[in-house]
């Protein structure tokens, strides 16, 4: 590789957004490091070499990111401690010297976001703000991808969403905009953007286009915050887990997931997919982070 080729490496490239995202970079012929908790897992792309980088281990971080330019973040997962892996990757990454960081955040992240996990993500972007690293935030709105995930074994969608609306966006255009920003990152240092689908849709209207899509019939049934919870407690999980399913569908009811933005066109030159055309496509369900 020349020296005045910037260097590239992704996390997350084991899930399904990382995945994209490695994925269109091989395409383009982009040379990319790999970091990865369990390196066998990770794609084998034309280009791609996967390393340990499990977001807690320092040293293993620290040893992928040496001399590289441009790296893209995709959150952890789901856990306790996520938070404090982040700020252990984010230290590492400083240390490392990266030129630019890509965090994959999520829409309307703030210390107070009814969506308990963005808060965590707020928090993670202040300790990037901390480190000095120049970066990029992709807030990203509801899967539109997962949307079928929420539907019970019974045809059902329940939460406590009310009448209220998300702007659910295609992994596919989250994974063209974070690549168009890891290629020409400097228009970008320091810029948020709030990553959104097309159109703001109810519960209801989620649930007629899987019914559409799919020919299953899949209706949507309000509940109450406390039947949310009663309605889930079978499932042994944790409370913070619990907190996290329900404020879901309470960030839908009080309108934090709803405007649209126009983001997705901005930065890729297409525009935003709708949920229907996802919904075609799309493999199946998976937890939304």
């Amino acid at each position: 590789m020349a020296p005045t080729e910037p260097t590239y490496a992704v996390t997350g490239a084991t899930g399904r957004l990382g995945g994209r995202i490695a994925r269109r970079l091989a395409a383009a012929g982009i040379p990319q490091t790999l970091l990865a908790r369990t390196p066998a897992r990770a794609p084998e792309l034309p280009g791609a070499t996967a390393v340990p980088g499990a977001f807690h281990d320092h040293e293993a971080v620290g040893r992928a990111l040496r001399h590289t330019d441009r790296v893209l973040m995709v959150s952890a997962s789901e856990s306790p401690d996520r938070l404090q892996q982040h700020r252990a990757f984010v230290d590492a990454a400083a240390r490392a010297g990266v030129a630019h960081l890509v965090y994959i955040s999520f829409y309307g992240a703030a210390p107070d976001a009814t969506f308990t996990l963005a808060r965590d993500h707020w928090h993670t972007e202040q300790h990037i703000r901390a480190s000095g690293v120049p970066f990029t935030f992709l807030r990203d709105n509801l899967y539109a991808d997962f949307m079928p995930g929420l539907v019970g074994d019974d045809g059902a969608i329940r939460g406590p969403a009310g009448d209220g609306r998300a702007a659910v966006v295609a992994q596919d255009d989250i994974a063209d905009a974070a690549v168009a920003v890891l290629r020409d990152p400097a228009p970008h240092a320091g810029r948020i953007y709030e990553l959104t689908g097309p159109d703001a849709l109810t519960l209801a209207d989620v649930a007629a286009a899987i019914t559409t899509a799919t020919g299953r019939p899949v209706s949507y049934h309000r509940e109450t915050v406390e039947e949310a919870y009663a309605s889930r407690a079978h499932h042994g999980a944790p409370d913070w887990q619990l907190d996290a399913w329900v404020s879901t569908y309470t960030a839908i009811a009080d309108g934090s997931l709803a405007r649209v933005t126009t983001a997705i066109s901005e930065l890729t030159g297409h525009p935003a997919t709708p949920l229907d055309r996802v919904l075609r496509t799309a493999p199946g369900p998976a937890p939304q982070h």
